[in-house]
C-alpha cells in the first residue's frame, strides 16, 4: 500500500505593512483674523513619526498653521485629530493626540529647572506618583540632570531651549509643534537641539511639525517640506523631492534666495 505524500507546510501569506496612524488632518481649512485671511483652503495630514518642516517668508502663515494644527484657533473647514491609541477602535468617542509646543523663546518660570518641569507635568494632569520619575528622565534625556536645582532663567539660551524640550518630552507627546526653536541659538546649541528633535521622532515615534527659516535645517531634519505663500500651501513634498525637483515659481524663488545648503 502506497503511503500518502507528506504534507508540506503551506507558505504563510505575507503580513501587509502597517498603515501609519493618522494623528491630525485638515480638510479645506481656513483661518481669518477679522478681514484678514491668514490661511485659505488648507489640506494637510500628519502621521506618527513624520518630521514636517514648514517654510515660507514672514507672514506666509507658518505660525498660524502650527496653532491651527494644535487646536488653538477657530477655523473654517474640518480639523480631524485622533490619538494613535484610539486607532482602529471604531468608536466616535476618540481622544486628541497628546500634544506639546515649543517656541522660539521659551517661557520659563522664576523657579528652578526641577520645578519648571514639575509644574508642566501638573498642568498636563500627570499623576503625582509619576511626576518625579518623568521629570528626572526628561532632564537626563536632554543633558540637564546636573542643573536641576539652578534657577531656570540663568541657564544659557541653548540650555533653556533644551529645558523647554524636556518639558515637552515629559508629557509623552504624540505630536510636538515647534515654532522656530533654534532661531536665537548659536551653532553649537542649534546642533544639540536638532539632535534632540530628531531623536524624539526616531526613538519615540513623536510626529514633528516645525517652522523654520533655515532651509539647511529643513533639509537635515525633515521627512516632508511644506511651503506656504500668502496663507496657502503651495508645495507639500518629501524632502528629497522638494530640494531636487522643479517647484512652482514662488517656491523656486524662495529656495534660491534662502540657499538650502546654508547652516
Amino acid at each position: 500500500m502506497t503511503s500518502p505524500p507528506p504534507q508540506l507546510p503551506q507558505p504563510k501569506s505575507p503580513t501587509p505593512p502597517a498603515t501609519p496612524s493618522l494623528l491630525i488632518a485638515l480638510r479645506s481649512a481656513g483661518v481669518r483674523f477679522g478681514a484678514t485671511v491668514a490661511l485659505a483652503d488648507v489640506d494637510f495630514s500628519l502621521t506618527r513619526g513624520e518630521r514636517v518642516m514648514l517654510v515660507g517668508a514672514n507672514g506666509s502663515g507658518k505660525t498660524t498653521l502650527l496653532r491651527l494644527l494644535h487646536g488653538q484657533l477657530p477655523h473654517a473647514g474640518e480639523r480631524i485629530a485622533r490619538s494613535a491609541q484610539d486607532a482602529g477602535s471604531g468608536g466616535d468617542d476618540v481622544r486628541e493626540p497628546t500634544q506639546a509646543m515649543v517656541f522660539q523663546r521659551p517661557f520659563l518660570l522664576r523657579l528652578s529647572v526641577w520645578h519648571n518641569l514639575q509644574i508642566a507635568l501638573w498642568l498636563a494632569r500627570v499623576p503625582q506618583a509619576e511626576r518625579a520619575l518623568r521629570a528626572q528622565a526628561a532632564l537626563e534625556r536632554v543633558g540637564l540632570a546636573h542643573e536641576r536645582e539652578r534657577p531656570a532663567r540663568v541657564l544659557s539660551g541653548g540650555q533653556q531651549q533644551r529645558l523647554a524640550l524636556a518639558r515637552a518630552w515629559a508629557v509623552k507627546p504624540e505630536v510636538l509643534f515647534l515654532d522656530e526653536p533654534t532661531a536665537s541659538l548659536d551653532p553649537g546649541a542649534k546642533r544639540e537641539v536638532e539632535a534632540l528633535i530628531e531623536s524624539f521622532a526616531r526613538d519615540d515615534g513623536v510626529a514633528i511639525v516645525m517652522s523654520t527659516h533655515n532651509l539647511g535645517q529643513a533639509k537635515r531634519l525633515g521627512t516632508r517640506v511644506v511651503y506656504l505663500d500668502a496663507g496657502q500651501v503651495l508645495v507639500d513634498l518629501p524632502t528629497a523631492m522638494f530640494f531636487y525637483q522643479s517647484l512652482p515659481e514662488p517656491a523656486a524663488q524662495f529656495v534660491k534666495a534662502e540657499n538650502p545648503w546654508s547652516v
